[in-house]
């Protein structure tokens, strides 16, 4: 995520996370979007990818004439791939604060659609966990060069048969534990 304060909270507004969201891996033309964001009015749509394009966020790939008006199919643009360390260092603790409900509430959304679908034959797509990983910032790096590298053959379209699937990770360090008065240890 750019790592420009203003920039960031362009991204940081819910549907422009949104519309971000659903570019994330493939190209959507606006139409696309409007179906798959069918609570966000047409005008409010068009005026959000419009800033996202103007910051760089957003790019058109392709332009096409349909029925007498300009289609254009949209890709997520050079500055936007994901938040970074410097992204994250850049931020303010109520900019973080905000960014990561937004990515919640976004993923709470995805879910509350995808359990509406109710698709039961999809069921054997969810997960969701948790668990503890104790690491530094080096271990941290090789770990997410090496999902970079699992998840590489799984970015693109796999064609039929194939699910769209949205894989979310969140890493939230625990602060440290104040020393206990009786252990002069800590």
């Amino acid at each position: 995520m750019p790592a420009d304060p203003s920039a960031l909270d362009l991204v940081l507004h819910p549907v422009r996370s949104r519309i971000v969201q659903q570019l994330g891996g493939r190209t959507r033309t606006t139409a696309q979007l409007r179906e798959a964001l069918p609570d966000v009015t047409q005008a409010t749509l068009y005026r959000h990818v419009t800033a996202l394009l103007d910051a760089g966020v957003v790019t058109v790939v392709e332009e096409r004439r349909v029925r007498g008006a300009t289609e254009r199919t949209l890709a997520l643009g050079d500055a936007l791939a994901h938040v970074d360390q410097e992204g994250l260092r850049a931020m303010s603790t109520a900019q973080l604060a905000s960014a990561l409900r937004v990515f919640l509430a976004d993923l709470a959304a995805d879910a509350d659609r995808a359990l509406a679908a109710d698709a039961p034959a999809l069921r054997d797509l969810w997960g969701f966990g948790r668990g503890p990983i104790h690491v530094d910032v080096d271990d941290l790096a090789a770990i997410q060069e090496g999902f970079a590298a699992l998840l590489a053959p799984y970015l693109e379209d796999g064609g039929e048969g194939k699910h769209r699937v949205s894989l979310a990770t969140v890493l939230l360090p625990e602060p440290p534990e104040p020393p206990s008065a009786g252990n002069p240890q800590d």
